[in-house]
Parts: C-alpha cells; sequence; structure tokens
C-alpha cells in the first residue's frame, strides 16, 4: 500500500482526499517574521489560519501541502496542532524555495551536506519534532536562472528523493532545462517532479509547460486566484481567463500531468498577502469555472485527487 507522509504520520494515499498541492501555512522571506512592521503572535496567527483550514475541510478538502521551505518560516511543531484541530492533512517539505532564501549556513554548503539535510528530514523528521517531510522543494532564484547554489540543491534535492522515494516540486519551472538536465544525471525519473508556477502571470510566457509535460515532467499550475482583477492585485496576478484558459488548453492534452492548486498563504510573515485570496479559491471559485467550462466530475477527481495521490506517494 503506497503512503504519504504527514506531520501526524505516515497515512495510505487513499486517505488523501482532495489535495491542494501547493499552499502555505504562513510563508516569509529568511527573519521576516522578526519584523515588528508585520510581527504576530502565535495566537494572531492561530486566529488567522485555523478557520481557512476548518473551511478546507468543510469544503470536502483532505490534504495540505505546504511548501515552504527551510528558512522561510517552516513550523513543523504548529503545523501538527493545526492538523489535530482541523482534521486536515499537512504534508510539510524539505529544502529551499530558491537558493536565494537559504540562509548563510546553507547557502556554504556541498551538495553532500544538503544531501544528509533532505534524507535526514525525510526519514528521521524536521527540527526534533519527529514529523517526516513528504516533498522537497527546489526553486529558481530572482533573475530567472538557476544560479550555482540552486544548481547544488536540485541535485542534492535529486540524490534525496532517489534515496528516499520522496518527490519534489519546484518554484517556478522556468530554466527548466538545466533541470531536468540534473535530474537526469543523478538518475531520478521526471514523473517525480512537479514543475510548479507555470501559470503565474510573470514568467507564464517563459515557460515550456507542453515540453515539460512531454518530457515526462509534471506541472502545476499552482496560482490560482491571483488575478489582475483583485483590488490590490500582486505583481505576479493574471486575468481570470487568461488563466483558466491555459489550464483548459492544457489538460485537453496532458491531464494526467497537471496538479493544481492556489499557492495561498494561510498567514503571511513578514508581508501584508493578498486580501481574500486563501486556499479555499479552489473550491469556491476553481471547480466552478471548471465546471461552467464543461469540465466533467472525473477529471476534477483525476486533478485533485488521483494526480495528486500517485505524485505524492513515497516510491521505496
Amino acid at each position: 500500500m503506497s503512503k504519504v507522509n504527514t506531520v501526524l504520520g505516515p497515512i495510505p494515499t487513499e486517505e488523501l482526499g482532495i489535495v491542494a498541492i501547493h499552499e502555505h501555512i504562513g510563508y516569509g522571506m529568511p527573519g521576516s517574521e522578526l519584523d515588528t512592521k508585520w510581527w504576530k503572535t502565535p495566537e494572531q496567527r492561530y486566529e488567522e489560519t485555523v478557520p481557512k483550514l476548518r473551511k478546507f475541510h468543510e469544503h470536502g478538502g483532505g490534504t495540505f501541502v505546504d511548501a515552504t521551505g527551510i528558512c522561510n518560516g517552516r513550523d513543523v511543531d504548529y503545523y501538527k496542532s493545526l492538523s489535530a484541530k482541523t482534521g486536515v492533512h499537512i504534508v510539510a517539505c524539505t529544502g529551499f524555495v530558491g537558493g536565494d532564501t537559504a540562509l548563510a549556513h546553507f547557502a556554504r554548503a556541498s551538495v553532500d551536506y544538503l544531501t544528509r539535510q533532505f534524507v535526514h528530514e525525510i526519514t528521521v523528521g524536521i527540527s526534533g519534532t519527529g514529523a517526516r517531510a513528504g516533498i522537497i522543494k527546489v526553486g529558481v532564484s530572482r533573475g530567472g536562472r538557476m544560479t550555482e547554489l540552486d544548481k547544488r540543491i536540485y541535485r542534492a534535492a535529486a540524490r534525496a528523493a532517489v534515496a528516499t522515494g520522496v518527490p519534489i516540486m519546484t518554484h517556478l519551472a522556468i530554466d527548466a532545462e538545466n533541470a531536468i538536465a540534473i535530474f537526469a544525471e543523478e538518475g531520478l525519473p521526471l514523473d517525480r517532479v512537479l514543475f510548479g508556477h507555470v501559470d503565474d502571470g510573470v514568467n507564464f510566457a517563459k515557460t515550456r509547460d507542453i515540453w515539460i509535460a512531454e518530457q515526462g515532467g509534471r506541472v502545476g499550475f499552482d496560482t490560482f486566484g491571483y488575478e489582475t482583477e483583485l483590488e490590490d492585485p500582486p505583481f505576479w496576478a493574471r486575468p481570470r481567463k487568461d488563466r483558466l484558459d491555459h489550464f483548459l488548453r492544457f489538460i485537453g492534452q496532458h491531464v494526467d500531468k497537471a496538479l493544481a492548486s492556489a499557492d495561498a498563504n494561510c498567514s503571511p510573515l513578514g508581508w501584508p498577502g493578498v486580501k481574500g485570496h486563501t486556499v479555499n479559491y479552489i473550491f469556491e471559485d476553481l471547480f466552478p469555472d471548471l465546471r461552467a467550462a464543461g469540465v466533467d466530475e472525473a477529471t476534477i477527481t483525476k486533478l485533485f485527487v488521483d494526480n495528486p495521490a500517485e505524485f505524492l506517494s513515497v516510491r521505496n
């Protein structure tokens, strides 16, 4: 029976239910949680987050994958409390959102050191919590091309994925050629990699989503809800219909490679977040949009239940 690592322990993939594959309990740049302008007490963060996760559960959501890497506000004891309180399975990640978010201790580390770090968090636990990471996060730093540090992190992630059987998700899918070359050199099958943010309003035109799928990679449309129609849209926003049409075109060719999410932040660290945007966009807006476009229930189930379960399964 296939299993997935959650913060409360491994569970069978059949218990995942509807999966939000790329979300955040609380994300910020390193040190941002200490910024007095945006600092929040633990109680404030809890009050912001619990209602969102409870509503997710009430909508039928089963699993929330937290894509917050090392140094970006990851707090696994907190995740364990939230999961127990709300009934939502939470999958935590090891790895880094990008080399430019790695503090100096890790930025100077070798590939071997980083590999051991990732493997430990997957097989033993994160920060003494006993909770094992269920996925590895990697990313392209600002500038749109992988830095030398990014490449070390990608290589370490590939080695850890091969050794432990957990998958990898990426921040951005640009410069995918370099990433795919590294994964090939390390013997990692591309169906174990989710290339994320192919739909964001900054990089979608430079992202070779069809090509990635043809190479065997999985493709994440995971910034749903960041729309130019918002009152105060973020710089990576995109017109709602434009993103939806892009997604519909892709699943018309490669539904087996597609996963989707909202990349929302339950309680942002060091920045105000995007008002009104939550993980529940999936149920309240995206599902109705897909149904209105003629997408059937079997396809929605494939996108949000079957594909994530297959991807998240630990393959030893």
